[in-house]
């Protein structure tokens, strides 16, 4: 007889020190974590952990949705690693892969992988695998662990403000200058209409600036690479939406004002479409981001990752779980809630994916975004302090578009401000 349980953080309290009631003391239990956004996510979690735990007779599987959206979501994955509490399998953003791997809280699978003939690093999006695989130890194999799910930008639209304004639809070839003559129209509606809005983080001013044809990071990850003129030109084009009024101020969330239906164009990833169908009360879609100057349709591959506690006591049946987690079965159910995409990229995965939310909304805009000739993965940094030079960047990027600073200050200074932070 086996046990399946969820436990909310209140209830995970309560169960680290009272003890596991198992019908079959042989059983091995195992617990795991994600970030879920809102119940509905829960639910699907739910079920995935229910479905994989009935097939399993020699595990029982404890799910625990996680808290905070915040990096305090990870701070309290390390808290409970290091006082040997934390679940045997958890999420983490893949920015945090690094970190975590350099401090020794997740384990090296390369080993159980290898011996593992049904596993190919070849299934899945090459970006967030070539970062998994990174080694800390030169001459070392390395898996970090196995991405649950990708998503990319898409822009979101309001397709009835375009025909108040006399547009035509968005296509996936268009380019800058259709986007910025959408905006402008559709914000000549009305004082309390934008034609576009974006979210005051680093990938949606970094789409601007990739676009244009820099990077944040040089080749090999190891210093700054945005000391040219495709900052300036990306940069001067996104704050030129803002500083005409076109775009919404930088720093207000976007997304209200856009399901309120007063934003023409709203840049944001696949987890905002289960909240856009669910509030945005007028006809809508999504298309691919425009084509830059760089003359590509530049888009972020954005991941997670399941890990193993490298205190489990339980690491084959931690690395079985993850696989299980990551097969295009599951990763089809957790993709039909509409909030991401399967981080395989077998034909299989991607036609389960296509084949979400029954037509409502153009599938395909993400899955362009994910494959696009010139997509930027979401980087863990082996060679630097990501969170202290995101501050800086971001520092720098909120008084440029407040005017403060100019887009060709920011580029012949930027790099030299964060230096430090990265290894020598």
């Amino acid at each position: 007889m086996k046990t399946f349980r969820v436990l909310t953080f209140g209830a995970l309290i309560a169960s680290l020190t009272a003890p596991l009631f198992i019908v079959n003391a042989q059983d091995i239990t195992l617990r795991w974590r994600t970030r879920p956004d809102n119940q509905a996510e829960i639910d699907v979690y739910t079920a995935a952990s229910q479905a994989i735990d009935a097939a399993w007779d020699e595990v029982n599987l404890v799910y625990e949705p996680g808290g905070s959206e915040t990096a305090s979501y990870q701070d309290v994955l390390i808290t409970e690693i290091e006082a040997g509490t934390a679940p045997d399998v958890f999420w983490i953003p893949g920015t945090d892969v690094a970190r975590f791997a350099e401090a020794g809280l997740i384990l090296n699978l390369a080993e159980l992988a290898a011996a593992d003939p049904d596993f190919s690093v070849n299934d899945f999006y090459a970006g967030p695998m070539s970062f998994l695989t990174t080694p800390i130890e030169e001459g070392t194999d390395a898996l970090w662990g196995l991405p649950r799910d990708v998503s990319a930008f898409a822009i979101y639209y309001n397709k009835d403000l375009f025909d108040e304004a006399g547009l035509e639809y968005p296509t996936a070839d268009w380019t800058w200058d259709d986007f910025a003559e959408a905006a402008e129209a559709i914000s000549a509606l009305g004082d309390d209409i934008f034609g576009f809005g974006m979210n005051a983080w680093w990938a949606n001013w970094g789409y601007f600036i990739n676009a244009a044809g820099s990077s944040f990071f040089n080749e090999d990850f190891s210093g700054c690479g945005l000391n040219n003129e495709g900052t300036v030109e990306g940069l001067t084009f996104a704050r030129d939406l803002i500083a005409n009024g076109i775009a919404v101020p930088w720093g207000t969330d976007s997304e209200p004002p856009f399901l309120a239906g007063n934003v023409g164009m709203f840049m944001n990833g696949r987890w905002a479409t289960p909240g856009t169908l669910a509030n945005a009360n007028f006809n809508w879609d999504v298309v691919s981001l425009p084509i830059g100057p760089s003359g590509k349709a530049t888009n972020w591959l954005f991941w997670g990752a399941y890990v193993v506690n490298a205190k489990t006591a339980h690491p084959a049946e931690a690395w079985d779980l993850i696989t299980r987690l990551t097969s295009a079965e599951i990763q089809g159910q957790i993709a039909s809630l509409g909030a991401n995409i399967p981080s395989r990229a077998t034909e299989e995965a991607i036609e389960l994916f296509l084949g979400t939310l029954d037509g409502k909304v153009n599938n395909q805009a993400f899955i362009d975004g994910t494959t696009s000739e010139d997509v930027r993965t979401e980087a863990p940094l082996f060679k630097g302090n990501w969170p202290a030079i995101d501050t800086i960047y971001g520092t720098d990027v909120t008084a440029v578009f407040n005017g403060t600073l100019t887009p060709e200050e920011f580029a012949a200074t930027i790099c030299d401000k964060v230096a430090a932070e990265f290894e020598k």
